[in-house]
């Protein structure tokens, strides 16, 4: 089976990438990102680790399919984060949660599994669209690169199945 070095890069640097847009906006846009978009970038920096770890590792066969399917994983949770808040965006003015506290806040004062279970109901932040390109918001952008990636990563299974049958 093929060396997967390249494919892990690959998908590392571009979470880099995405990430590194996410924090330019932040701080020369002036884009506050809410505890969802934390989350997502959450996500992001496990996809680089896994696939950071993968190309310094350049396993084969299992190996390849132990690093793809936990990317699948933390790319599907990427996913379902963005997906709510695409969701929360979506509802209707009168629908959509109050404005909660800050996620340091929420950190300092409830555990950690509270803290999950308040940002995850969502809040009026989470729901603003504060940038759009090409009609999309950046949650709907972030559940179409989580989305990519969980693809490219099965598929990459799928591939080294295939060719290791061969």
């Amino acid at each position: 089976m093929k060396a997967p070095r390249p494919f892990y890069l690959l998908l590392a640097l571009s979470c880099a990438s995405l990430l590194g847009f996410g924090y330019y906006l932040q701080f020369a846009g002036s884009v506050e990102p809410c505890p969802l978009c934390i989350f997502q970038r959450v996500a992001y920096i496990s996809v680089i680790i896994i696939a950071g770890a993968g190309f310094v590792h350049a396993p084969e066969k299992i190996g390849q399919r132990v690093y793809s399917g936990l990317i699948t994983v933390a790319a599907l949770v990427g996913a379902g984060i963005a997906s709510r808040q695409v969701w929360l965006q979506h509802l209707p003015a009168d629908k959509v949660p109050e404005c909660g506290p800050g996620l340091d806040y929420l950190l300092e004062v409830f555990s950690f599994a509270e803290t999950l279970q308040k940002v995850f109901t969502g809040s009026g932040e989470c729901a603003e669209v504060q940038w759009t390109f090409l009609g999309f918001s950046i949650p709907e952008w972030s559940l179409l690169c989580f989305t990519l990636l969980a693809t490219l990563s099965v598929l990459h299974i799928i591939r080294g199945r295939i060719n290791s049958r061969l």
